[in-house]
């Protein structure tokens, strides 16, 4: 019987931590999110989760509340206890290195604070706070949640997500002017509070005649800004899609935490988010009676079928650019 000799124990370790070294640096950015579970699959844990994903990011999900929901509107919610929350996010964090912070709805002023504890202790991982349309809470929940949504998250929010409207509820409550507060008005608020930057969706744009129109037929923009307190940054401007949505703020939001847990400059980030996010609203599809659900996934899709010159069938024979990302870089997914 023949026998081979046993490797050295210095070399196999040597050769497993070359491997384990290997496999380290290949892995994906992890994202631990804070969020709602949503039943619906739109937004919340579930969006983040695809999302998080899409962008090439591995999603820790954290869950905080339960809703009561489908693609229409929020009927209720069951607010997880804030020291399971805790638990949760302290049992994964002893194991697993994270990248980057998304913060969505937390459930309860008492959830508010128990995460921003476990934020306190990574203060050097960039945190994408996104607030979401509170308005279907009841007042004597919605209170006390964003007091302390103002104390403890946005102190230390790299970057606080949200649609104009809430943001300017949110942040300048007392706001009476007939003039939109702009970007870097809300940006001002949100920095007094310790936030860096906002990145506001969702700023009606005048029309051609000047004023903001909602006749058929006219060409309606929205806005979207990334500022500091110093003054707008970047952004993007989209035509407005005539039709109602579910999750694209989770989506936005999920897609700039992994891009900043990835190592992204910021404004390049922003540009590649909303250019995703306006990519998946745009193939989006409508599973039930209520709002459209982006396709995270519209990438992923099969491109139409060519004909046997290679042609697409019925399409003019032109050239298309190359796509990239907001960096310059060829991109992996398929620009609509």
């Amino acid at each position: 019987m023949t026998t081979s000799a046993p490797r050295p124990p210095d070399a196999s370790a040597d050769a497993v931590g070359d491997a384990t070294q290997d496999a380290a640096a290949s892995a994906p950015a992890c994202v631990l999110t804070f969020n709602a579970a949503d039943p619906s699959g739109a937004g919340g844990l579930a969006g983040d989760i695809s999302t998080l994903a899409a962008m090439g990011a591995h999603a820790l999900p954290i869950t905080t509340s339960v809703l009561l929901r489908d693609t229409a509107e929020i009927f209720d919610h069951h607010p997880i206890d804030a020291d399971v929350v805790a638990e949760q996010a302290r049992t994964v964090l002893e194991d697993i290195t994270v990248s980057g912070w998304k913060v969505g709805f937390l459930g309860s002023a008492e959830g508010v604070s128990a995460v921003a504890e476990i934020l306190a202790d990574y203060p050097d991982v960039p945190l994408v706070s996104y607030l979401p349309n509170l308005g279907w809470l009841d007042d004597d929940q919605a209170q006390p949640y964003h007091e302390a949504f103002r104390e403890l998250i946005l102190p230390a929010t790299e970057v606080l997500v949200g649609n104009h409207k809430t943001l300017t509820d949110f942040l300048l409550p007392d706001w009476d002017s007939e003039r939109p507060a702009s970007a870097r008005e809300l940006a001002v608020a949100a920095g007094e509070r310790g936030t860096r930057f906002v990145l506001v969706t969702g700023i009606m744009l005048a029309t051609k005649g000047g004023k903001s129109s909602g006749k058929p037929g006219s060409e309606q923009f929205i806005d979207n800004v990334l500022a500091s307190p110093q003054g707008a940054l970047t952004g993007e401007k989209f035509e407005m899609f005539e039709t109602s949505f579910v999750g694209a703020g989770d989506t936005l939001s999920a897609a700039l935490a992994a891009l900043l847990a990835s190592g992204a400059e910021l404004q390049a980030a922003v540009g590649e988010a909303l250019a995703f996010m306006d990519q998946t609203l745009d193939s989006g599809f409508r599973p039930g009676m209520g709002g459209v659900v982006p396709d995270r996934f519209f990438w992923a899709m099969p491109p139409p079928e060519e004909g046997a010159d290679g042609l697409i069938e019925g399409e003019p024979m032109i050239d298309e650019p190359e796509a990239t990302d907001a960096t310059g870089k060829p991109s992996p997914r398929r620009v609509h």
